[in-house]
């Protein structure tokens, strides 16, 4: 089968996006298939192109097997609105451009929460005459509404509408969570034509290791610090200033340390947040390569995975929950109840936090350091719920959905798969 697949992020961009489409293609390349993947050049989150790339017209490269064809773009940071939706809709457009001298495929697929590019994915396969599946990473833009980005009015809905025929139009839609199916099941998109596939982590990169001393002493983590790590964006959808509030409440712990590793549009002020207010034992450390997210997970000790308090958010499994159980950490999920926090609850690898209150937060770290046994309890959970997500199940699924549409069985059976 010949796939091409529309993801404005990719490798050595690091983001949830980038890693999922990455890993579950070279799955499919290994397992027989054509994989063409349309991307830009590596510029996420902050807007300016990764070292050695230039933003040409159209790049060629073959990673893991994967042909990626990269496009020029309007870039523009992980922040405000303006720029970004330049910056979606300049891809949506070069990405339908290059997607037509490309060899006819058997199916497009365009991934969200870039909403754009799911269109030039229904727009390239509506040219090139093929069935196009919507893989469905966020329920933007609701999402974006949540963290104030977009004020509700005309244009909130015009997206809306925008989104409602994106769904009816794809032969499937493939949703990252069931809290998402269940929306779009109640917005009136038929159950039949939703699979629902949910995150993973590929686990022959991950597995439990000791700390990595060099990391360790270049971000000046000490041998007796207790580490609460996150990994990952700092974005208006992560409410991490929640963690600052946090560690006020901990100032008699010298030994619990917090490490915030990422980048993302809130991460300027947090730093000088944490530096104002004398947090020294929160530790910020620089986004890392792909490559290097097993050493950076071996420094903590309680895996966090954070997410602000809006009810939007309910229905988002965050994917470095995976990662960190890949790693055998125990997590430490702060949340709004919903999707999330019943994955965690089922598979029993940490403790859930209400989102939104530093109080509770500070109190569950205190008794994850506190109670050892507890927490390798917590931890051996973690480890053996890996295998139950791993990426190349996930890869099977979703290739099985592409299988169906190419088929033309997907609106009758896409809906049967449930991972």
């Amino acid at each position: 089968m010949r796939i091409l697949f529309l993801s404005e992020n990719y490798p050595p961009e690091t983001n949830a996006a980038a890693t999922r489409v990455s890993e579950r293609a070279a799955y499919w390349v290994a397992a027989g298939h054509q994989v063409t993947v349309l991307t830009s050049a590596p510029n996420f989150p902050g807007g300016r192109l990764f070292p050695g790339w230039r933003n040409r017209w159209r790049q060629v490269e073959t990673r893991d097997g994967v042909r990626v064809v990269r496009v020029k773009t309007y870039i523009a940071a992980n922040e405000g609105v303006v720029r970004r939706i330049l910056d979606f809709q300049s891809f949506m457009v070069s990405a339908v451009l290059a997607g037509l001298f490309e060899r006819r495929p058997d199916v497009v697929v365009a991934t969200s929460p870039q909403f754009f590019a799911a269109v030039g994915g229904w727009a390239l396969a509506a040219l090139r005459r093929v069935p196009f599946v919507f893989e469905l990473g966020d329920l933007w833009p609701r999402s974006i509404s949540a963290v104030g980005a977009m004020r509700d009015g005309a244009a909130l809905r015009g997206l809306e509408r925008l989104e409602l025929f994106l769904y009816r139009r794809a032969a499937a839609v493939v949703a990252l969570t069931h809290a998402f199916k269940a929306d779009l099941i109640g917005r009136g998109i038929p159950a039949a034509k939703i699979a629902v596939v949910i995150n993973g982590v590929d686990l022959p990169r991950y597995a439990p290791r000791p700390r990595d001393a060099a990391l360790a002493a270049e971000w000046g983590v000490g041998d007796g610090d207790f580490v609460v790590g996150y990994v990952g964006t700092h974005g208006m959808a992560h409410g991490l200033i929640n963690v600052l509030d946090a560690a006020e409440r901990l100032r008699d712990r010298p030994d619990l340390r917090f490490l915030l590793v990422g980048a993302g549009a809130e991460r300027r002020m947090l730093v000088e947040a944490a530096a104002a207010r004398g947090l020294d034992r929160v530790v910020f450390g620089p986004p890392q390569p792909k490559e290097r997210m097993p050493a950076v997970w071996s420094l903590c000790d309680v895996a966090l995975v954070h997410l602000k308090d809006s009810p939007a958010f309910a229905e988002v499994i965050p994917s470095k929950m995976f990662e960190a159980m890949g790693m055998g950490l125990p997590l430490l999920l702060v949340a709004p109840e919903g999707e999330a926090s019943r994955l965690l609850a089922a598979d029993g690898a940490g403790r859930w936090v209400p989102a939104g209150d530093p109080a509770a937060l500070a109190a569950a770290v205190r008794a994850l350091a506190d109670d050892g046994d507890s927490r390798r309890g917590l931890a051996e959970a973690s480890l053996a719920a890996a295998p139950r997500h791993t990426r190349q199940r996930q890869a099977e699924l979703f290739i099985a959905v592409l299988e169906r549409v190419v088929a033309g069985e997907g609106p009758a059976r896409a809906g049967e798969i449930e991972g």
